[in-house]
């Protein structure tokens, strides 16, 4: 397979800042061979000065669009750069910057997609996140016949022929549905083992009952939904 080279890891970053900063200055150390793009998504405290006064790559939405619209506007610029493949990379510090490039290794073996995999090797865990992914990949299994053995994991690695596919439409959030659709429509999709640390800072906006929710619409989407969608 030909070297994917050229490699722009997307950061959607909502509100992030206590943890931009960390997060993007390790990205450029332990990575500085990727180029990367800051995506704020209309922030209303000081993510987007802090990038400024950084200097970082930035992406400035007027208005908040949400992580559908956010990671897409990542992807036009992507695919507008003629960029090889892309990565959806938090802006928390959760996503560990050491396990791109082999991500990137793996894509090279011929996948259109490579997920960061915090279940790949049979890791037990009893918490929510755990059991709601254990319940997506079910649903995924059945609906596609293959086995994704983490779904809900964000960090995701895209391939040319995907980032055109989000970029250019406008049914396409980096959420599990969307890989079980693209896995119905061809795409090749594999996953390499990844370390999740820890959030720096702040809050995460996904509490229980928000959990809850969201499992139940991805479910939803995946047995039906999914079934009506058209490219």
């Amino acid at each position: 397979m030909a070297q994917l080279k050229r490699v722009l890891v997307i950061i959607p970053a909502f509100n992030e800042e206590a943890n931009i900063e960390t997060a993007v200055d390790e990205l450029v150390k332990v990575c500085p061979q990727f180029d990367y793009i800051v995506v704020n998504d209309g922030s209303t405290d000081r993510t987007a000065a802090i990038c400024r006064e950084r200097g970082y790559n930035l992406l400035n939405l007027p208005v908040n669009l949400g992580l559908a619209g956010c990671f897409q506007a990542g992807m036009k610029y992507a695919y507008r750069k003629g960029y090889d493949c892309a990565i959806q990379f938090d802006g928390d510090g959760q996503h560990r910057p050491e396990f791109i490039e082999p991500m990137r290794k793996k894509m090279e073996e011929g996948y259109d997609i490579v997920i960061g995999s915090r279940f790949v090797e049979g890791h037990k865990d009893a918490s929510m996140r755990m059991i709601g992914s254990r319940l997506l990949s079910a649903a995924i299994r059945m609906t596609t016949g293959v086995k994704v053995a983490d779904p809900t994991s964000g960090m995701r690695m895209f391939n040319r022929d995907m980032i055109r596919e989000f970029a250019l439409r406008l049914n396409y959030g980096p959420e599990p549905d969307t890989v079980s659709y693209l896995l119905k429509q061809g795409a090749k999709v594999a996953e390499i083992p990844v370390v999740i640390a820890p959030r720096l800072g702040g809050e995460s906006y996904l509490k229980p009952a928000v959990a809850v929710n969201y499992m139940m619409r991805m479910l939803l989407s995946i047995f039906l939904i999914q079934n009506f969608r058209k490219r």
